[in-house]
């Protein structure tokens, strides 16, 4: 359920910015959410419009694009997804792997008027 904190912090940080670059309707918002960053994209979605209601976001549109876990292999130099299952290298088969991305949580971009 943090969520909902997290999503009226981003309408926090939305005001923030209003006040300081002087717009004054927020159209769209881009997030961008690591796939183990904890964070529920669905929840966010729907606490959205309960943390807009009334501000000047209400009426954008929310898009939420969800960032894929990379990898580094520690043996071979190999960079990207890994099986989950086998929880090692897919090159190497060395399990000392160290997430390099994934974690990512963070506003992209405003569309504003």
């Amino acid at each position: 359920m943090h969520e909902l904190a997290i999503t009226e912090a981003i309408i926090d940080l939305i005001n923030r910015q209003s006040r300081e670059k002087g717009f004054s309707k927020v159209l769209g918002i881009s997030l961008r959410v690591g796939e183990y960053s904890g964070i529920i994209p669905e929840c966010l979605r729907e606490f959205f419009p309960i943390a807009a209601k009334g501000g000047i976001a209400q009426e954008a549109e929310l898009e939420i694009i969800s960032l894929p876990a990379a990898f580094r292999c520690l043996g071979c130099g190999y960079q990207g997804e890994v099986d989950r299952k086998e929880a090692s290298c897919p090159r190497c088969k060395s399990r000392e792997i160290r997430m390099v991305s994934g974690r990512e949580f963070y506003v992209e971009s405003l569309k504003v008027e």
